[in-house]
């Protein structure tokens, strides 16, 4: 693997996996069962380390909207074949990170208008300041100091570099 873009360290494995509990433990008492939506491909790894610290009842169901890291006017194709019904149900959308926010209040809009939810909420890793208002509750373990894109845990930088195990700035 060519780490040719991999910079500063800003997230370490183990600071990650803290994060992971952290999250784990707010959504732990909020809920007692749920539809967990993954936002893929960029949220796998987070759900995979997140839903086998939940100790509540869940399905899992994924969505997909392919954008640009950073661009908040993403208007590519929303992709969600709904696997289960997601009326009267929590539901939780998960994804590695909320960048500029932009895609993920277009998939928060699109389950609220489309679908009859009991609840929508947002789980992930960790948000950035610059981020856009997104009006569902939203559980993070980390709210990062600037902009500065990033790699690794499911962040890609040209289709690739989502396997590092830790996050990164990324190195143009």
């Amino acid at each position: 693997m060519n780490l040719s873009h991999v910079g500063e360290l800003v997230l370490s494995e183990q600071q990650i996996q803290d994060g992971v509990k952290i999250v784990a433990e707010k959504l732990n008492a909020q809920f007692k069962d749920a539809v967990i939506i993954t936002v893929v491909p960029g949220g796998i790894l987070f759900t995979a380390d997140l839903v086998r610290k939940l100790n509540f009842d869940l399905k899992m169901d994924y969505i997909s909207c392919p954008h640009t890291p950073g661009d908040s006017n993403n208007q590519s194709a929303i992709v969600f074949h709904q696997n289960m019904p997601l009326a009267g149900k929590d539901v939780i959308m998960i994804d590695d990170a909320i960048e500029s926010g932009g895609t993920m209040k277009r998939l928060v809009s699109h389950i609220l208008e489309n679908y009859d939810v009991n609840s929508l909420s947002i789980a992930t890793l960790f948000v950035k300041p610059g981020r856009v208002d997104i009006p569902v509750p939203q559980y993070f373990a980390y709210e990062m100091e600037n902009d500065d894109l990033l790699v690794g845990y499911g962040l890609p930088w040209q289709d690739k570099l989502r396997n590092v195990p830790y996050v990164s700035k990324l190195v143009k």
